[in-house]
């Protein structure tokens, strides 16, 4: 019995520290409203908000916004329902109401430093969604602040000098993300911090500054050497340069690199051979890419263009039907067809070797398209096979071109 006396403040203690331990998890767990007990993590758990996030899911955008609604009134101070149900106005395009949302969970005085800085990305979302250019840029600058691994507020931050065409900053924030190895890939960091050098390059083009485009030009292809444009933008550089025979040898290497993207370069290359007395290379060039890459469509259009060119009719509708096999939705393709058909005087023969090929070509067949989740069908359907939606298919068609929209 005295042994046992000896352990009774240590026992009383350490009852103490249990019952502390359980009442503050039943005042975290349990709330008070209206004069009912609330379990907070049953609010969480409950219907509305896992329905909300099955509707979220589904991108029914309106259903969600419902189902949320009803579970953050079941538990107002569940943080990350709130925030999602901003992020789903902002999605919606109802701005001002995900900036109300946003806002005022900052005035929470429970908010930890990441809560702060989660609050803070979505604020910044819905500020850049909104075009308060300044304003986003200074809630993410506040999200590195209080989270300075939060890789998201770069990536954002970056898109906004980009929209706002600012590439300098772009580039920093780009190199800061590769430097902290952000949410892409090494490569594709590297490649997108290419494709801002290019843009650099481009600006500098534009003040006439030609030793700084040249240097931004071949810093992209350094970082990347398939950023296609940096090598169409350094042969046009070197060719105001004079050195046009170099020029030639860098659209030569796109031609060989990425033959899908050979037409960027084909009319600059036929230029330069013409200049250098030496037009047939365009020719053997156009042949070599059509025959390694049947498909490559443009290839074979600008064949037949220079064949016309040359007066070579029969052999430039030959190239044209090919291109015509290939791409037969083209409408560049046709334009070519009835340019060259009205130089030959609407020859019968051609004009029915034409017809044929137009004929055989796969066209879309009355496309039709779902409003919901854009699916396309070749005939209407009163039930879309991929959202279940009903009735929601309309024909889809292309509308006459406007002066005004030619003029855009």
């Amino acid at each position: 019995m005295t042994v046992l006396s000896g352990y009774l403040p240590f026992i009383s203690v350490l009852l103490a520290v249990l019952a502390g331990v359980a009442i503050g998890k039943a005042w975290e767990r349990y709330k008070l409203r209206d004069g009912r007990w609330i379990d907070r993590r049953k609010a969480r758990d409950s219907h509305h908000y896992v329905l909300g996030l099955n509707f979220l899911v589904a991108n029914q955008i309106d259903l969600a916004i419902e189902e949320l609604s009803q579970a953050a009134r079941v538990d107002a101070d569940a943080l990350e329902i709130h925030l999602i149900l901003g992020n789903v106005y902002r999605e919606r395009g109802q701005v001002s109401r995900a900036i109300q949302v946003h806002q005022s969970l900052l005035q929470r005085q429970d908010l930890t430093r990441v809560e702060h800085a989660y609050v803070m990305l979505c604020l910044g979302l819905d500020f850049k969604r909104g075009g308060f250019v300044d304003r986003a840029v200074e809630a993410f600058k506040e999200v590195r602040r209080l989270d300075p691994s939060n890789s998201y507020a770069l990536l954002h931050l970056e898109k906004v000098y980009e929209e706002q065409r600012q590439w300098d900053e772009a580039a920093r924030v780009r190199q800061e993300l590769v430097a902290m190895a952000g949410p892409e890939s090494p490569a594709k960091s590297q490649s997108i911090l290419a494709f801002l050098e290019n843009e650099r390059g481009l600006a500098a083009l534009k003040t006439g500054d030609l030793a700084a485009a040249h240097d931004r030009f071949s810093a992209a292809l350094d970082l990347d050497s398939a950023v296609t444009p940096a090598s169409v933008n350094l042969g046009d550089v070197l060719e105001r340069e004079g050195k046009t025979r170099e020029a030639t040898a860098v659209w030569e290497g796109v031609v060989e690199s990425t033959p899908d993207r050979a037409h960027l370069v084909l009319e600059r290359l036929r230029a330069t051979y013409a200049a250098a007395g030496q037009p047939e290379r365009f020719l053997d060039l156009c042949r070599r890419v059509a025959a390694t890459h049947p498909q490559n469509w443009r290839a074979r259009l600008a064949l037949g263009s220079a064949l016309a060119d040359d007066g070579h009719m029969a052999q430039a509708l030959d190239q044209y039907l090919e291109a015509l096999s290939h791409n037969p939705h083209g409408l560049t393709v046709h334009e070519a067809i009835w340019d060259l058909l009205l130089h030959m005087a609407l020859d019968r023969e051609s004009v029915e070797r034409y017809v044929r090929h137009a004929k055989a070509a796969v066209f879309y067949l009355d496309p039709h398209v779902c409003l919901r989740c854009r699916y396309r069908s070749t005939e209407l359907l009163w039930q879309c096979p991929h959202c279940h939606e009903w009735n929601s298919f309309v024909e889809e068609r292309i509308g006459p071109v406007t002066k005004d929209a030619t003029d855009l």
